[in-house]
């Protein structure tokens, strides 16, 4: 029981509700206004992601925190599966969700995974030595790397190095009473056991000057991390990171006029100091304000991996920089080492995709929870073949919001019509809905894919998680269950039951097999709300 976490959780969110009213000063950095990042978030339904939503409901005290005892970690198993929830839980038990997760490439039974954490300002990070079995838990927040100033965590990547024997943890830095907006790496060199100091945290971008000065039209979201695990590329052990820059400008709407994809990179991260890391950074797609204010440079979820050649590629989705409106999905690949990018690839085609039609990311019979489409991108060596799935309702009258696959044999420059991997026994789309897909393929070639499901409940209410499988590089797919229960995601987020992230992930390799999902089962009715991060443990040697 962390009890000394849940009472700073409740002054600070009772804090934090004030300073939103008042528009006090929160953090130890200069005083401000309301951060043009809340204005966007209050006025607009879509463009900053759910996580950094979240963060600013907890601080503007619109959700309820319960004042229960917690729950003991559970593992639930049968004679197939064997689910196991990874975090340790708080008093009261609150919310866990966008988990992230990486295996070690020296020994596969050692994996690390985080999630954001509501009983504090960050995440919660778990690693396992049994394949993950068994769990150790902690929790760890962020400080702003100008002042040691409070902020927020949101959006983990976790990422493992061959060559530096490392996992890194990359995290958005920010609070709701500042502009300060940062973007941060954390080392641990000892399995995920500990990790370097919030304090001195890889700097991967800021919009603080060296004069003290911030940027507040600027703020960073949604990064994600790879790492150059190729021994023969010219870049080997590079860290990559992409993210999402949103320009706002004046006013009390703050309407960003573009919000474009970014990378970063840093050839080392010392272990004694992280903040002497070197950052160079990359637009992979321009700064260019769109016309009626949609944004001509609107992208979000920028997903990165490093291919077997030591290329960089990025998938992404071009969405409107202040609705949740997706217009297409796009490709870049950089030989470079993240220097510079090839050309901008649409991947699909008119008539292949289409996004939700609910302006606020909403599907039908899950009230006002938020699906947007956050697409996995993964790589197949054994074939030279990239994959790339995400959330598909081209045919929503007919099975819902489906989880479709495009492949390419090129390298990102043409790309396969897009099939359903969410299917029946009989090879159809999965009726009700699919959704938070991920994928990762093994060093034999073997594809697999979790989703979120509720084809089991004809309300279409009850989520479940799913498992894809394909051994002929995506051709053809099996499905079966992994979760051994189903939760109403209404009821798994505080009083609002309006957020469980916006991702899953998954890890995988010849041993070892680890989904990672954002779990409601057993949480308790509202006004409280708990979500966990769960697994399905499948240890394959």
């Amino acid at each position: 029981m962390r009890n000394h976490r849940s009472t700073r959780l409740l002054a600070a969110a009772a804090l934090a509700s004030l300073v939103i009213v008042t528009s006090l000063v929160g953090t130890s950095a200069s005083a401000h206004k309301v951060p043009q990042w809340v204005k966007h978030v209050q006025h607009w339904n879509g463009g900053i992601s759910n996580g950094v939503r979240e963060r600013a409901a907890q601080a503007a005290g619109a959700i309820v925190i319960p004042q229960t005892l917690s729950r003991a970690a559970v593992k639930i198993g049968s004679a197939a599966l064997d689910n196991v929830q990874m975090n340790g839980d708080s008093d009261p038990p609150l919310p866990q969700d966008e988990p992230s997760i990486a295996e070690s490439l020296d020994d596969s039974m050692n994996a690390v995974a985080a999630a954001n954490d509501y009983t504090g300002d960050g995440f919660w990070i778990g690693s396992t030595t049994d394949g993950g079995q068994t769990w150790a838990s902690q929790w760890k927040d962020p400080k702003f790397s100008f002042d040691g100033g409070r902020c927020f965590a949101s959006d983990p990547s976790v990422a493992y190095s061959l060559r530096d024997h490392a996992f890194y943890l990359s995290t958005l830095c920010y609070f709701s009473t500042t502009p300060a907006s940062e973007i941060h790496v954390w080392k641990s060199i000892d399995g995920g056991a500990t990790w370097s100091s919030s304090q001195q945290p890889a700097l991967v971008v800021t919009n603080h000057a060296a004069d003290g000065s911030i940027d507040a039209s600027n703020f960073y979201d949604k990064e994600l991390m790879a790492i150059d695990n190729t021994p023969s590329s010219a870049h080997y052990g590079r860290i990559y990171v992409t993210y999402t820059k949103f320009h706002m400008t004046g006013g009390s709407y703050a309407r960003s006029d573009y919000c474009p994809v970014q990378a970063a990179y840093t050839d080392a991260i010392p272990t004694a100091d992280p903040a002497a890391s070197d950052w160079s950074h990359t637009a992979i797609v321009p700064d260019a304000p769109g016309a009626k204010g949609t944004g001509s440079s609107a992208n979000q979820f920028s997903t990165p991996l490093v291919d077997d050649h030591g290329a960089l590629d990025v998938a992404f989705v071009q969405e409107d920089c202040n609705t949740s409106i997706d217009r297409a999905l796009y490709f870049t690949r950089s030989t470079t080492g993240g220097a510079s990018f090839g050309g901008v690839v649409r991947v699909d085609q008119p008539g292949w995709f289409a996004d939700n039609p609910n302006a606020n990311d909403n599907l039908p019979g899950k009230g006002d929870v938020r699906f947007p489409n956050t697409p996995s991108l993964a790589y197949d060596a054994t074939r030279d073949r990239l994959a790339l799935i995400y959330q598909n309702n081209a045919n929503r009258t007919v099975s819902g919001a489906d989880i479709s696959l495009q492949s390419s044999n090129d390298f990102g420059a043409t790309w396969s019509a897009p099939t359903p991997i969410s299917i029946t026994p009989t090879g159809t789309a999965a009726p009700r809905d699919q959704f938070f897909p991920a994928i990762g393929v093994d060093q034999d070639g073997m594809w697999f894919a979790i989703w979120q499901d509720t084809r089991l409940d004809p309300a279409n209410h009850l989520i479940s998680t799913f498992q894809g499988e394909s051994s002929d590089g995506g051709q053809t797919w099996t499905n079966h269950l992994i979760s051994t229960a189903s939760f109403d995601a209404r009821k798994s987020f505080f009083s609002c039951g309006c957020f469980i992230g916006d991702y899953n992930q998954i890890a995988v390799s010849s041993a070892v097999v680890l989904p990672a999902w954002t779990d409601g089962r057993g949480s308790p009715p509202k006004p409280a709300g708990d979500s966990n991060v769960w697994t399905n443990v499948e240890i394959r040697t």
